[in-house]
């Protein structure tokens, strides 16, 4: 779904289009503070969809959103260096640029590998 606007009004369009989509057990949101995410008009729509929890990513931690990684691949894979007419040539692109990435996505390791056990490093040190 593309939308002209970053407003509340799309942002219920969508997440109506994700709950039809959605047939059975609840449906969990994770978003930023965008004021379309916590507007009245959309706390207010989501009092009438029980089944949609939203849950905010705390203010200043948006490394804890792993879309951002994705987001950032996505942006240069599909929209960098781009100019779109109109919204029908903005989801054409997503959709070879979503295609793409599916074609060779893996799985997304977050963190650093673990330290080396304290035991090793204890031997080096005694065999120097």
């Amino acid at each position: 779904m593309t939308a002209t606007s970053r407003n509340s009004v799309f942002y219920q369009r969508f997440l109506q289009l994700v709950e039809e989509a959605t047939p059975a057990g609840d449906i969990y949101v994770i978003t930023d503070n965008l004021s379309s995410h916590n507007s009245v008009s959309t706390r207010t729509w989501l009092e009438d969809h029980p089944r949609i929890k939203h849950v905010f990513i705390p203010v200043g931690a948006c490394w804890l959103n792993l879309q951002e990684g994705w987001w950032r691949i996505f942006r240069k894979t599909a929209l960098a260096g781009r100019s779109f007419g109109d919204p029908g040539h903005i989801t054409h692109a997503t959709n070879v640029a979503t295609d793409q990435l599916n074609s060779r996505a893996r799985p997304w390791i977050w963190g650093r590998p673990a330290p080396p056990t304290r035991r090793l490093r204890r031997l080096y040190v005694y065999f120097l």
